[in-house]
């Protein structure tokens, strides 16, 4: 998977958005590497090829409204940005979501809604989405986030153990209620942590 094998949209907003901005600066001569990079709180940022494979499986229109579920470093959530009408991002970890949201605010995106909590619950308030792209792996896909996908839209998340490989898994809703499931590819990423897989849970609310 690389750039050149997404659509020229994907590949130019890529292009505009320096990763470099989104890791710490031991880490500056390696961002432009095809990699995993640490962010900080036990976490990663993906490498662009597979941001930019994750981001093409959405569909996305300048229209589209996109629930993220893991904030991180704001690296995906920019892309995201760069595509669509409007983002909605939660993030479990407080301090990662207040960072992202700096940071982006700082490069001058507007389109992009920020909250702290359970992402396994998504953002019901603002549902129903176009696209829901979760960066944590689950056991199995979310309830909640079904149920917060528009008739037409589209869900990618990684199922699988904590540790170890996982599957990356799309979902394509249909206009009777139906969705259908694809296994796309092997993936590896960090744990999806939510109320019910444990007692850490921040209190829910948006970043002030």
């Amino acid at each position: 998977m690389n750039s050149g094998e997404v659509s020229p949209a994907i590949d130019q907003a890529l292009r505009r958005v320096p990763r470099g901005a989104f890791v710490g600066p031991q880490w500056q001569e390696r961002a432009h590497e095809d990699r995993p990079l640490p962010i900080g709180c036990g976490q990663t940022t993906s490498q662009p090829s597979l941001v930019a494979y994750m981001t093409e499986q959405l569909a996305l229109t300048p229209k589209s409204r996109v629930l993220e579920i893991g904030t991180g470093s704001g690296f995906q959530t920019a892309i995201l940005a760069e595509l669509a009408a409007e983002v909605f991002t939660v993030e479990l970890l407080p301090e990662l979501a207040a960072s992202a949201r700096q940071r982006l605010d700082g490069m001058g995106y507007r389109n992009v809604s920020y909250r702290v909590g359970d992402g396994a619950e998504g953002w019901p308030e603002h549902a129903p989405f176009d696209a829901i792209i979760v960066t944590a792996a689950g056991r199995a896909l979310p309830p909640a986030l079904i149920a917060q996908l528009r008739p037409g839209g589209r869900l990618l998340a990684p199922l699988g153990p904590p540790e170890g490989e996982q599957t990356l898994v799309l979902v394509d809703t249909r206009s009777n209620g139906e969705w259908h499931r694809r296994d796309l590819c092997s993936v590896w990423f960090v744990p999806l942590v939510s109320a019910s897989l444990g007692d850490l849970r921040p209190r829910l609310g948006e970043v002030n």
